[in-house]
């Protein structure tokens, strides 16, 4: 079973990285962050780095490899490196950060659960100077075992490829009967619904019997939200979870629509 998430007080050293963010409030993760953050901790934006809003594939697109590589070596990390990621807590991004690390197969990277306040609270030391590390360069072997395209979600549509699509969304945006950001409301067909909030516990996120019922570790499954964001905690807990059959949408629904057809009520 593969070990995704820890607590403040399991962490040891390695290197930190701030993904706090507020998609309400854009500023608000670096603002945070200049104000103070975990010592040697770099920032990482959900929207400057860990998307390119450039691209046209959904809300939140994953830059290309070129761009992770750069973000990778300008930040100085090392594959062998073991890496600590942090975010106000029960958040989607640092799961994001931690899960465009796995793609790119970096093997010891881990979300802190509670987050930035737990952290301080196990008595990490804080700053608000903005350390320096040399950059550096790494051979990367992606893994697109765990990358789903939107060619790979519409053969899963057409019947021509098996697997599970599992919905991130909250259960009315799933069901059609309430959108407030994009402009189809609805689903992907075929897909059943799992809101990824159900995860969260306090500051925390954790797999729960709901989620273990709604799908087995025998199935391949593909989980997807709005823009790749909330589904990429969804993807984290189930790996947590001991699944191994899990891809991720980034373009997710966003992109979907923009090519596609959609269904609304609820797959069982």
């Amino acid at each position: 079973m593969a070990k995704v998430f820890v607590d403040a007080k399991e962490v040891k050293d390695g290197r930190f990285i701030d993904a706090r963010f507020n998609l309400k409030d854009k500023k608000w993760g670096q603002l945070e962050y200049d104000k103070e953050h975990i010592q040697g901790a770099i920032y990482w934006d959900l929207e400057r780095d860990l998307s390119d809003l450039s691209r046209i594939e959904g809300r939140h697109p994953i830059p290309l490899k070129e761009q992770l590589q750069l973000l990778f070596e300008q930040s100085g990390l090392k594959l062998e490196d073991t890496i600590y990621i942090y975010d106000q807590g029960a958040a989607p991004f640092a799961a994001r950060a931690w899960w465009m690390l796995k793609y790119a197969s970096f093997p010891n990277v881990f979300i802190v659960n509670g987050g930035y306040d737990a952290l301080k609270q196990a008595g990490f030391a804080v700053t608000n100077k903005m350390p320096t590390f040399a950059p550096s360069k790494i051979t990367i072997t992606w893994n697109e075992s765990i990358y789903a395209s939107r060619s790979d979600v519409k053969n899963i549509v057409d019947n021509k490829e098996k697997a599970t699509l599992l919905d991130a969304r909250a259960a009315e945006r799933y069901r059609g009967e309430n959108e407030t950001i994009d402009h189809i409301a609805g689903h992907i067909p075929t897909a059943k619904n799992f809101d990824w909030e159900q995860l969260v516990k306090g500051t925390s996120l954790h797999p729960n019997e709901q989620l273990l019922k709604k799908v087995s570790k025998d199935e391949e499954i593909v989980v997807y939200c709005g823009s790749g964001v909330t589904a990429s905690p969804l993807y984290a807990v189930l790996e947590e979870a001991g699944y191994e059959k899990i891809r991720l949408y980034v373009g997710s629904y966003s992109d979907w629509i923009a090519h596609y057809d959609i269904e609304t009520g609820e797959n069982i």
